[in-house]
């Protein structure tokens, strides 16, 4: 059950950052890649995010290759609807707060 859990939460979240105009590596593992190609966009998203409680970690060059900035998002089976929905809210509120959506 924890396990199809996992997958209808990382459907979900997978679905929803992509219709707010986020760029995702596709896939469906839970571990989502948003790709902001800026390291500089990508460290200010992941601070506006942790400000809203939303934990999550920028990666940028060297870590992966330039032009490749991201935020790496991972989705869990113990997340309720209501966490991922504040979360898709968090990451629209920031994504307009930084003009990249």
């Amino acid at each position: 059950s924890l396990r199809d859990k996992l997958e209808k939460n990382t459907h979900y979240f997978r679905k929803e950052i992509e219709s707010l105009g986020y760029d995702i590596k596709k896939g469906i593992h839970p571990i989502i890649p948003i790709m902001l190609y800026d390291a500089k966009i990508a460290k200010k998203l992941s601070e506006i995010l942790l400000d809203k409680g939303i934990y999550v970690v920028s990666f940028s060059y060297p870590v992966v290759p330039k032009n490749q900035a991201r935020i790496r998002v991972q989705i869990s089976a113990a997340h309720s609807k209501s966490q991922l929905e504040y979360a898709i809210d968090c990451f629209s509120q920031a994504g307009k707060e930084l003009d990249i959506l």
